[in-house]
C-alpha cells in the first residue's frame, strides 16, 4: 500500500476510536475493507476514487449479500470522513445503494432446548459448576459472548443481582442476572473458582486453569460440546443463547424497548427483528385456541 493510503487509514481509523470509540476489531474490519478497494485501485490514491471505480469495485466482489453491505457501509464511512475533512470536494458513495437483502430471522431454541443445555454439564465438578454458571449468566442477561467472557469481579453485583457491562462503543448498562443464575455464580464463587485457579489470581469472573479469563473462542467450544449432547441436531453458539435470551422474553409479553436496552442495541431497528418472533407466537396461539383458527 502507498504511503498516502497508509497515512490516509491511519487518520481516519484515529478518527472512527476518538469520535465513536469503536472497538479494535471493528477498526480492524473497516481497514480490511479499505486495504481491499487500495489493491483494486492499484495505482490510484484512496482520495482520488471516482464514482464508477467504486462501482467496478464492488461489482468485481462475489460473495454474500451481508459482507457486500459491510463493504458498503465502509465506503460510505470512509469517504463521508473525507468530505468532512475537506480531502476531497464531492463523496463518490452518494449513488452507491446497499443490495438488497432477504429478511434473516435469527436462530432460537425453544424453552425445553435451553433447559436441557443448562443441565448438560456436570455441577459436581469445578469446571462444570463454571461452565453451567457461565450458560446460565448468558441466557439470563442475554450478552455477548465478549461480554461474558470480559466480565471482571468488580463488575457483578450478587446482592442487586445486576451485572454492569461495557459493551460496543464504550456504551455502559446494568443487566438484570435473575435468581437462578445468581445462585449458581455464587456458588461458583464460594466452591469452585479457588480451585480452578489453583493460586493464581485473576480479576476475571470465568476463569481457566492458567489463571486467565475464558477467551470467546474456548466458550464457544463448550457450549457446542454441551449443545451436541443436550440437543443433538442443532448447531449451537453462544449468540443462538443470545437470540433465546430476547425470543424468550418476546414470548412472554416483554415490550421491545426493554429488550434493546438489555440486549445493548443502539437502534430499536436491529432488535425489531425479534417482532416476527412475537408475530409467528401469536399466530400459533391464535390456531391452537381460537374455534376457527
Amino acid at each position: 500500500m502507498s504511503p498516502a493510503n497508509a497515512s490516509a487509514l491511519d487518520a481516519f481509523s484515529d478518527a472512527l476510536w476518538l469520535e465513536d470509540g469503536l472497538s479494535k476489531n471493528t477498526l480492524q474490519s473497516y481497514r480490511r475493507d479499505l486495504e481491499q478497494l487500495a489493491a483494486f485501485l492499484k495505482k490510484t490514491p484512496l482520495e482520488k476514487a471516482r464514482e464508477e471505480d467504486l462501482f467496478g469495485f464492488l461489482a468485481s466482489r462475489k460473495g454474500r449479500t451481508s459482507s457486500a453491505a459491510r463493504m458498503l457501509s465502509s465506503l460510505k464511512r470512509f469517504y463521508g470522513w473525507c468530505l468532512r475533512e475537506r480531502r476531497i470536494k464531492a463523496d463518490p458513495t452518494v449513488k452507491l445503494d446497499p443490495p438488497k437483502r432477504a429478511p434473516r430471522f435469527p436462530k432460537s431454541l425453544s424453552e425445553a432446548d435451553v433447559q436441557a443445555l443448562l443441565a448438560a454439564p456436570q455441577a459436581g465438578t469445578p469446571l462444570g459448576l463454571r461452565d453451567r454458571a457461565m450458560l446460565e449468566v448468558i441466557y439470563a442477561s442475554g450478552l455477548r459472548v465478549s461480554e461474558l467472557v470480559g466480565l471482571k469481579l468488580f463488575e457483578v453485583n450478587l446482592e442487586a443481582g445486576v451485572v454492569r457491562i461495557l459493551g460496543k462503543g464504550s456504551k455502559e448498562r446494568l443487566v438484570p442476572l435473575g435468581e437462578e443464575a445468581v445462585d449458581w455464580v455464587r456458588n461458583y464463587l464460594q466452591t469452585a473458582r479457588n480451585g480452578i485457579l489453583k493460586k493464581k489470581s485473576s480479576d476475571f469472573l470465568f476463569v481457566t486453569g492458567r489463571g486467565k479469563g475464558m477467551t470467546r473462542q474456548a466458550f464457544w467450544h463448550i457450549v457446542r460440546r454441551y449443545g451436541a449432547r443436550a440437543v443433538p441436531g442443532k448447531a449451537l453458539s453462544p449468540h443462538v443463547l443470545r437470540h433465546a435470551f430476547a425470543t424468550h422474553l418476546i414470548n412472554h409479553g416483554a415490550d421491545l424497548r426493554v429488550v434493546q436496552m438489555l440486549l445493548g442495541h443502539s437502534d430499536i431497528s436491529t432488535t425489531q427483528i425479534y417482532t416476527h418472533v412475537a408475530r409467528e407466537r401469536l399466530k400459533q396461539l391464535h390456531a391452537k385456541h381460537h374455534p376457527r383458527g
